[in-house]
């Protein structure tokens, strides 16, 4: 990766949700470069939170259990911060649909908390938010490029584009310097394992490593845009030092299409072990379902000069390596080490 600490050394950094699976590499790769690392996250069970996500740097970050929704919290934690990665939310398909009320409080009211901490507290810090390519629904054209029809198919993706929307009002009333980034399917190393209802290649990955069928919707032939978690980070991490980026949409992804029946064979043959099997959409998972989808890429390559670097191989390896050394953290119940600095 590269080497970031000239611009991030001493940095003061805050992550929103920072123990999921995207906040914990970002911490990490953060506090390696030497920034001054706040996280905050409640810790909301399902969503991915894990303690043992951070045990690299558990010495150098602090962490702060409470909740994006929380005024006062946030308040007080955006002060004096220079950089912002809001990645609190959440961001379980399925439960968008059983639970919409609660996905639309902790997208938009988590995320409207936060503007507004900083629209009055600091309007300086720099916002780098994580939305999905979910905000683009079923693709008209491929691949789907920034200025794209946006048509979710679920409330996930809804209050996604609506929490981007509100942080771009904000930046253009208020001053407050953000980027927004449309994230593609994305699979590493500290994603959650304990169910399939987001993170389908993780799921997948689970699967092998326990040597069971890998369970194929359809004919498998619908097609995604896979992305290492290493290359998201990069691609965080230089777009928050691109003064060029600043007030600008991306899309990020790898920008190639994979059909979910090569993923699987591709994990199965790697891992060594599972095997592919075919089955039948549930009701829930086809009502969301938004067809083939892989982005083009082209203007994030242009403006931040980021383009993803690991293979599909290389990052499928590497995350089956990491789950057998750490099995008993995701396999089983979160778990909290008793050592960590939280700041309550």
């Amino acid at each position: 990766m590269t080497d970031y600490k000239a611009f991030f050394q001493g940095k003061n950094v805050l992550i929103t949700g920072g123990l999921g699976f995207v906040g914990s590499n970002l911490a990490i790769a953060l506090a390696e470069a030497g920034a001054r690392v706040t996280i905050v996250d409640n810790m909301l069970p399902r969503q991915g939170g894990n303690l043992f996500n951070i045990e690299p740097v558990k010495d150098k970050v602090r962490v702060n259990l409470s909740d994006v929704r929380n005024q006062l919290s946030m308040n007080h934690l955006v002060r004096d911060q220079e950089i912002i990665f809001h990645l609190a939310g959440q961001v379980n398909h399925v439960d968008s649909m059983r639970n919409p009320i609660q996905d639309l409080d902790i997208n938009c009211h988590g995320t409207l908390s936060l503007m507004q901490a900083l629209r009055y507290h600091n309007r300086e810090a720099l916002v780098i938010y994580s939305g999905t390519r979910g905000e683009y629904g079923s693709s008209v054209a491929l691949p789907v490029a920034e200025d794209h029809p946006t048509n979710p198919k679920g409330l996930y993706a809804v209050t996604n584009l609506a929490a981007e929307k509100m942080i771009i009002v904000y930046n253009q009333v208020y001053g407050i310097p953000s980027v927004c980034l449309r994230i593609t399917n994305t699979y590493g190393p500290r994603h959650q394992m304990m169910h399939d209802e987001y993170g389908v290649f993780n799921w997948f990955i689970k699967k092998a490593i326990d040597n069971e069928p890998l369970p194929v919707f359809g004919d498998g032939m619908i097609i995604r845009d896979f992305l290492y978690i290493d290359d998201l980070v990069e691609c965080m991490l230089m777009t928050a030092r691109t003064s060029a980026a600043r007030g600008e949409v991306f899309n990020v992804g790898a920008g190639q299409p994979v059909t979910f029946r090569a993923l699987a064979e591709k994990i199965v043959a790697i891992a060594g072990s599972g095997s592919c099997t075919f089955t039948e959409f549930t009701r829930e998972r086809s009502e969301v379902e938004p067809g083939d989808y892989w982005a083009d890429i082209g203007k994030i390559k242009r403006v931040v000069g980021w383009e993803p670097r690991t293979s599909m191989e290389d990052g499928i390896r590497a995350t089956i390596e990491f789950y057998r050394r750490n099995r008993e953290h995701y396999w089983l119940e979160d778990r909290r080490p008793e050592d960590i600095d939280v700041v309550l």
